[in-house]
């Protein structure tokens, strides 16, 4: 019997299959020899290895955060198994010393000690004040351990290197010099090493936070003495949640109705226009307030209809998205008629409908095809704009569930923590970082592939 019971949420079904559509779509595009000579351009830029390396890391974490179960409780001999009212995650179980409630309040990043004096009185009845202690109580030669992790990492780093110079060496059947000399000049097709000074860099950050996460609450702890690190690590999956479901939400009104609308024209094109310039006069703030409050007064009247916290905040995580692709897919839409109304008047669409092709086939052999580089681009760079709005939501309060940890949350509690002696600054900082760090790798990763599925631009 296995020691854990699996769950699975909603979010986790849809979030597995916006990957599995992502990579059915990658691979079918390999298929076609302009779409693998696109990919090579990107494959061949710097600045897309960089932004891909970390936006990789990241969907690994969200991937980890995403397997739930609920951990088996001890039981004596011969009783039946029972399993923890609340669900786990892989990302929990890495971070297990950190994903429960070990300190009492606030705590500077790697401190040793809380924030927050504490009174006692003792015999006599004189009172005295302390910072107690914290459970994460710090190493006992921090020096020497920094050293020890320094070395390490140095250490794997020099491993991958020499590894990547193997095979580099290999590949292009070159001398050990001259395999160094166009390696560390940069004059390679694949930039390698851009590659290798990202990598090492992230050996160099992930051993510092295996060395020291499990030792020190490196970002602090917040007003309740949650790890902040551990928060902002957990506000990935969140903010990769309102990305990637809100665009499964939204292509399929985009595509379908705006190519509907560039290729037959006419009425049918007036009805979709005033469709979505209906839907862009409503104040989007407005209407998302609105349905998320909807969704909220739903699941505070039917609380029956769910079996724990998780899968309300689950249903409201859900509910954001899909109003988000509801009000957001209209500017796509508009991109995409105005080029189908180019497209439907090429000569290959019309030897297409000569041949008596239906208007569903030319579709999806001709018109999709020749759009796919435009919602990619704008899938992309759109991502990014949906992460930040789950923080603005969040922050004005009709954004995710309180209890669900995201950046937004962390936001919306610094408003509190700027206000008070001494000021509460590391939550904040935190938020802002991993959120800067995602929505920067996502830009430049969807500038570099706006560039190479440019047609008038030259890697």
């Amino acid at each position: 019997m296995l020691p854990f019971k699996p769950v699975i949420f909603i979010s986790d079904w849809l979030i597995f299959i916006f990957l599995a559509i992502a990579a059915i779509v990658f691979f079918h595009s390999l298929k076609k020899a302009h779409w693998r000579q696109a990919w090579k351009k990107i494959v061949y830029q710097p600045v897309a290895i960089f932004s891909g390396i970390i936006l990789v890391i990241y969907f690994a974490i969200a991937i980890c955060d995403s397997i739930h179960f609920l951990p088996k409780l001890p039981q004596s001999n011969g009783t039946q198994a029972n399993y923890a009212a609340a669900s786990e995650s892989l990302l929990d179980v890495i971070f297990k010393p950190l994903s429960s409630e070990n300190e009492t309040t606030y705590s500077k990043p790697w401190a040793t000690h809380s924030l927050t004096l504490t009174w006692y009185h003792d015999a006599k009845g004189h009172f005295h004040g302390y910072y107690p202690p914290l459970e994460f109580k710090g190493v006992k030669n921090l020096p020497l351990k920094l050293l020890i992790v320094g070395v390490l990492s140095l250490f794997i780093i020099l491993i991958f290197y020499l590894g990547l110079s193997w095979f580099c060496k290999k590949r292009w059947h070159l001398s050990w010099r001259t395999t160094q000399q166009l390696f560390w000049q940069g004059k390679t097709l694949f930039p390698y090493r851009t590659f290798f000074f990202t990598m090492a860099a992230w050996i160099v950050i992930i051993s510092f936070i295996a060395g020291f996460c499990f030792h020190y609450h490196i970002f602090g702890t917040d007003k309740v003495g949650n790890d902040v690190f551990y928060e902002s690590i957990k506000s990935i999956r969140t903010g990769l949640l309102i990305g990637s479901l809100t665009m499964l939400f939204m292509l399929p009104f985009a595509i379908g109705l705006g190519i509907i609308a560039g290729y037959f024209g006419g009425k049918t094109d007036d009805v979709i226009q005033y469709i979505y310039t209906t839907i862009s006069s409503i104040p989007g703030i407005l209407l998302i307030a609105a349905s998320v409050l909807s969704i909220q007064v739903f699941i505070n009247n039917h609380p029956g209809f769910f079996s724990s916290i998780s899968q309300q905040a689950d249903l409201r995580l859900i509910a954001l998205c899909l109003i988000l692709g509801l009000t957001g897919w209209v500017g796509l839409c508009r991109i995409l008629r105005a080029e189908t109304l180019k497209l439907r008047e090429m000569d290959y669409v019309a030897a297409a409908k000569t041949l008596g092709s239906s208007w569903s086939r030319i579709m999806v052999s001709h018109i999709i095809p020749n759009v796919m580089h435009i919602i990619i681009v704008t899938v992309v760079l759109d991502f990014s704009g949906l992460v930040l709005a789950e923080a603005v939501l969040t922050y004005v309060g009709v954004g995710v569930d309180p209890s669900t940890i995201s950046w937004g949350n962390m936001i919306d509690a610094a408003r509190m923590e700027l206000a008070r002696e001494p000021v509460v600054w590391w939550p904040l900082t935190a938020a802002f970082c991993f959120m800067f760090t995602f929505v920067l790798a996502l830009n430049l990763f969807g500038d570099a592939l706006r560039n190479a599925l440019d047609p008038r631009s030259e890697i």
